[in-house]
Protein backbone atom coordinates (compact mmCIF):
# COMPACT_ATOMS: atom_id res chain seq x y z
CA UNK A 1 0.00 0.00 0.00
CA UNK A 2 0.73 4.05 -0.26
CA UNK A 3 1.45 6.24 2.69
CA UNK A 4 -1.32 9.01 2.29
CA UNK A 5 -0.44 10.48 5.46
CA UNK A 6 2.58 10.53 7.70
CA UNK A 7 4.27 11.85 10.79
CA UNK A 8 7.67 11.66 12.15
CA UNK A 9 9.25 13.14 15.59
CA UNK A 10 6.04 14.79 16.39
CA UNK A 11 5.87 17.70 19.50
CA UNK A 12 3.60 20.27 20.16
CA UNK A 13 2.83 22.28 23.03
CA UNK A 14 0.46 25.23 23.56
CA UNK A 15 2.41 28.42 25.02
CA UNK A 16 3.44 28.27 28.56
CA UNK A 17 2.68 24.84 28.55
CA UNK A 18 4.18 21.40 29.12
CA UNK A 19 4.12 19.64 25.93
CA UNK A 20 0.85 17.77 25.12
CA UNK A 21 1.91 16.08 22.23
CA UNK A 22 5.41 13.65 21.48
CA UNK A 23 4.68 11.24 18.97
CA UNK A 24 7.88 9.56 17.21
CA UNK A 25 5.82 8.03 14.19
CA UNK A 26 2.14 7.78 12.52
CA UNK A 27 0.93 6.71 9.03
CA UNK A 28 -2.09 6.29 7.49
CA UNK A 29 -2.46 4.34 3.92
CA UNK A 30 -4.44 4.92 0.66
CA UNK A 31 -7.89 3.60 1.36
CA UNK A 32 -7.55 2.39 4.80
CA UNK A 33 -9.93 3.09 7.46
CA UNK A 34 -7.92 4.09 10.58
CA UNK A 35 -9.88 4.01 14.49
CA UNK A 36 -7.61 6.00 16.64
CA UNK A 37 -8.87 5.86 20.13
CA UNK A 38 -8.65 9.61 21.62
CA UNK A 39 -10.47 10.42 25.05
CA UNK A 40 -11.14 14.11 25.89
CA UNK A 41 -8.32 15.74 27.08
CA UNK A 42 -5.71 13.30 24.93
CA UNK A 43 -4.63 15.87 22.44
CA UNK A 44 -6.81 14.13 19.67
CA UNK A 45 -8.52 17.92 18.12
CA UNK A 46 -5.02 19.16 18.24
CA UNK A 47 -3.61 16.48 16.55
CA UNK A 48 -6.15 16.64 13.84
CA UNK A 49 -5.45 20.49 13.53
CA UNK A 50 -2.00 19.63 12.81
CA UNK A 51 -2.89 17.04 10.49
CA UNK A 52 -4.80 19.99 8.80
CA UNK A 53 -2.22 22.08 9.07
CA UNK A 54 -4.38 24.24 11.00
CA UNK A 55 -1.71 24.29 13.95
CA UNK A 56 1.73 23.93 12.69
CA UNK A 57 4.17 21.53 15.04
CA UNK A 58 7.16 22.93 17.41
CA UNK A 59 9.59 20.15 15.87
CA UNK A 60 8.89 16.85 13.40
CA UNK A 61 7.22 16.61 10.15
CA UNK A 62 3.60 16.21 8.85
CA UNK A 63 3.49 15.00 5.13
CA UNK A 64 -0.08 14.19 3.54
CA UNK A 65 0.66 13.27 0.08
CA UNK A 66 4.19 14.19 0.29
CA UNK A 67 3.65 17.74 0.79
CA UNK A 68 5.57 18.37 3.89
CA UNK A 69 2.94 21.09 5.65
CA UNK A 70 5.26 22.65 7.97
CA UNK A 71 6.82 24.32 4.81
CA UNK A 72 3.72 25.71 3.58
CA UNK A 73 2.45 29.37 4.37
CA UNK A 74 -0.65 29.56 6.65
CA UNK A 75 -2.89 30.66 3.77
CA UNK A 76 -1.15 27.65 1.50
CA UNK A 77 -2.17 25.29 4.11
CA UNK A 78 -5.68 26.08 4.56
CA UNK A 79 -5.67 25.78 0.83
CA UNK A 80 -3.84 22.41 0.70
CA UNK A 81 -6.56 20.86 3.11
CA UNK A 82 -10.05 21.78 1.64
CA UNK A 83 -8.37 20.82 -1.61
CA UNK A 84 -7.27 17.30 0.19
CA UNK A 85 -9.23 17.11 3.39
CA UNK A 86 -12.81 16.45 4.28
CA UNK A 87 -14.01 16.66 7.57
CA UNK A 88 -16.70 14.96 9.72
CA UNK A 89 -16.87 17.07 13.30
CA UNK A 90 -18.95 16.15 16.36
CA UNK A 91 -20.91 18.79 16.31
CA UNK A 92 -21.27 18.28 12.53
CA UNK A 93 -20.70 22.43 11.97
CA UNK A 94 -23.51 22.80 9.09
CA UNK A 95 -24.15 26.35 8.49
CA UNK A 96 -28.43 26.42 9.57
CA UNK A 97 -29.30 28.84 6.96
CA UNK A 98 -28.41 27.08 4.10
CA UNK A 99 -30.50 23.98 2.37
CA UNK A 100 -28.84 20.80 2.93
CA UNK A 101 -27.68 20.61 -0.52
CA UNK A 102 -25.96 23.90 -0.34
CA UNK A 103 -23.94 22.72 3.12
CA UNK A 104 -22.98 19.52 1.09
CA UNK A 105 -21.66 21.49 -2.05
CA UNK A 106 -19.45 23.99 0.23
CA UNK A 107 -16.40 22.56 0.01
CA UNK A 108 -16.80 23.00 -3.79
CA UNK A 109 -16.59 26.67 -3.35
CA UNK A 110 -13.48 26.67 -1.75
CA UNK A 111 -11.95 24.24 -3.89
CA UNK A 112 -11.57 24.67 -7.65
CA UNK A 113 -10.26 20.71 -7.68
CA UNK A 114 -12.99 19.39 -5.26
CA UNK A 115 -15.37 21.00 -7.64
CA UNK A 116 -13.76 19.33 -10.55
CA UNK A 117 -13.79 16.17 -9.49
CA UNK A 118 -17.41 16.57 -8.73
CA UNK A 119 -18.20 17.40 -12.02
CA UNK A 120 -15.92 14.45 -13.54
CA UNK A 121 -17.68 12.07 -11.30
CA UNK A 122 -21.31 13.30 -11.74
CA UNK A 123 -21.76 15.83 -14.01
CA UNK A 124 -22.33 18.69 -12.07
CA UNK A 125 -21.30 19.81 -8.25
CA UNK A 126 -25.06 19.71 -6.80
CA UNK A 127 -25.90 16.30 -8.66
CA UNK A 128 -22.76 15.12 -6.79
CA UNK A 129 -24.11 16.48 -3.45
CA UNK A 130 -28.08 14.57 -4.56
CA UNK A 131 -25.88 11.49 -5.01
CA UNK A 132 -23.74 11.61 -1.73
CA UNK A 133 -27.39 12.12 0.18
CA UNK A 134 -29.25 9.28 -1.39
CA UNK A 135 -26.16 6.87 -0.83
CA UNK A 136 -25.77 8.26 2.58
CA UNK A 137 -29.71 7.71 3.00
CA UNK A 138 -30.64 11.07 3.13
CA UNK A 139 -34.19 10.96 0.91
CA UNK A 140 -34.47 13.55 -2.01
CA UNK A 141 -37.37 15.38 -0.20
CA UNK A 142 -35.19 16.52 1.87
CA UNK A 143 -32.52 18.20 0.16
CA UNK A 144 -34.02 21.90 0.21
CA UNK A 145 -34.82 22.42 3.25
CA UNK A 146 -32.83 24.03 5.90
CA UNK A 147 -30.42 22.11 7.52
CA UNK A 148 -31.01 23.24 11.06
CA UNK A 149 -34.79 21.02 10.61
CA UNK A 150 -33.58 17.77 10.32
CA UNK A 151 -33.09 15.19 13.04
CA UNK A 152 -29.29 14.43 14.34
CA UNK A 153 -29.09 11.45 12.54
CA UNK A 154 -29.76 13.17 9.26
CA UNK A 155 -27.25 16.46 10.16
CA UNK A 156 -24.61 13.37 10.79
CA UNK A 157 -25.52 12.06 7.04
CA UNK A 158 -25.42 15.62 5.32
CA UNK A 159 -22.19 16.55 7.45
CA UNK A 160 -20.57 13.03 5.76
CA UNK A 161 -21.65 13.78 2.59
CA UNK A 162 -19.89 17.33 3.09
CA UNK A 163 -17.00 16.04 3.88
CA UNK A 164 -16.88 13.40 0.83
CA UNK A 165 -18.03 16.11 -1.90
CA UNK A 166 -15.11 15.99 -4.58
CA UNK A 167 -13.10 13.00 -3.17
CA UNK A 168 -10.50 14.44 -1.35
CA UNK A 169 -8.01 12.08 -0.67
CA UNK A 170 -8.28 11.91 3.81
CA UNK A 171 -11.53 11.92 5.70
CA UNK A 172 -11.07 12.90 9.23
CA UNK A 173 -14.18 12.07 11.40
CA UNK A 174 -13.85 13.75 15.01
CA UNK A 175 -16.54 11.84 17.48
CA UNK A 176 -19.26 11.43 14.78
CA UNK A 177 -21.56 9.25 16.35
CA UNK A 178 -21.04 10.33 19.95
CA UNK A 179 -24.85 11.41 19.82
CA UNK A 180 -26.35 7.79 17.89
CA UNK A 181 -27.20 4.40 19.73
CA UNK A 182 -25.35 1.46 19.18
CA UNK A 183 -27.34 0.36 15.87
CA UNK A 184 -27.29 3.72 14.55
CA UNK A 185 -23.64 4.31 14.98
CA UNK A 186 -22.49 0.32 13.10
CA UNK A 187 -25.05 1.50 10.34
CA UNK A 188 -23.79 5.15 9.42
CA UNK A 189 -20.49 3.48 9.76
CA UNK A 190 -21.22 0.86 7.01
CA UNK A 191 -22.26 3.67 4.66
CA UNK A 192 -19.29 5.62 5.30
CA UNK A 193 -17.11 3.23 4.83
CA UNK A 194 -18.53 2.45 1.16
CA UNK A 195 -18.59 6.17 0.70
CA UNK A 196 -14.81 6.49 1.21
CA UNK A 197 -14.20 3.25 -1.05
CA UNK A 198 -16.40 5.06 -3.94
CA UNK A 199 -14.16 8.06 -3.25
CA UNK A 200 -11.11 6.78 -3.06
CA UNK A 201 -10.85 8.48 0.29
CA UNK A 202 -9.00 6.92 3.60
CA UNK A 203 -10.52 7.78 6.98
CA UNK A 204 -8.86 8.70 10.02
CA UNK A 205 -11.72 8.17 12.65
CA UNK A 206 -11.07 9.68 16.01
CA UNK A 207 -13.45 7.94 19.07
CA UNK A 208 -13.51 7.35 22.71
CA UNK A 209 -15.48 4.26 21.63
CA UNK A 210 -13.50 1.35 21.71
CA UNK A 211 -16.25 -1.00 20.66
CA UNK A 212 -16.29 0.94 16.96
CA UNK A 213 -12.73 -0.54 16.69
CA UNK A 214 -13.26 -3.90 14.78
CA UNK A 215 -15.09 -2.68 12.22
CA UNK A 216 -11.91 -0.60 10.82
CA UNK A 217 -8.78 -2.04 8.65
CA UNK A 218 -6.27 -1.07 12.04
CA UNK A 219 -6.63 0.31 15.35
CA UNK A 220 -4.25 2.61 17.45
CA UNK A 221 -4.67 4.34 20.64
CA UNK A 222 -2.98 8.01 20.87
CA UNK A 223 -2.11 7.17 24.45
CA UNK A 224 0.21 4.93 23.16
CA UNK A 225 1.34 6.48 20.52
CA UNK A 226 1.91 9.67 22.77
CA UNK A 227 5.34 9.68 24.53
CA UNK A 228 3.98 12.95 26.28
CA UNK A 229 1.04 10.88 27.89
CA UNK A 230 -0.25 11.28 31.10
CA UNK A 231 -0.33 7.90 32.94
CA UNK A 232 -3.50 7.34 33.27
CA UNK A 233 -3.91 7.99 29.90
CA UNK A 234 -2.06 5.47 28.88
Amino acid sequence: MTTLLELDEIGFAWPGQAELLDIPAFSLERNQSLFLKGPSGSGKTTLLGLIGGVHKAQRGSVRLLGQELGTLSAGARDRFRVDHSGYIFQQFNLLPFLSVRENVSLPCRFSRLRSKRACQRHGSVSHAAAQLLEHLGLAASLHERRADTLSIGQQQRVAAARALIGQPELVIADEPTSALDADSREAFLQLLFAECRAAGSSLLFVSHDQSLAPLFDRSLSLAELNRAARPAEV
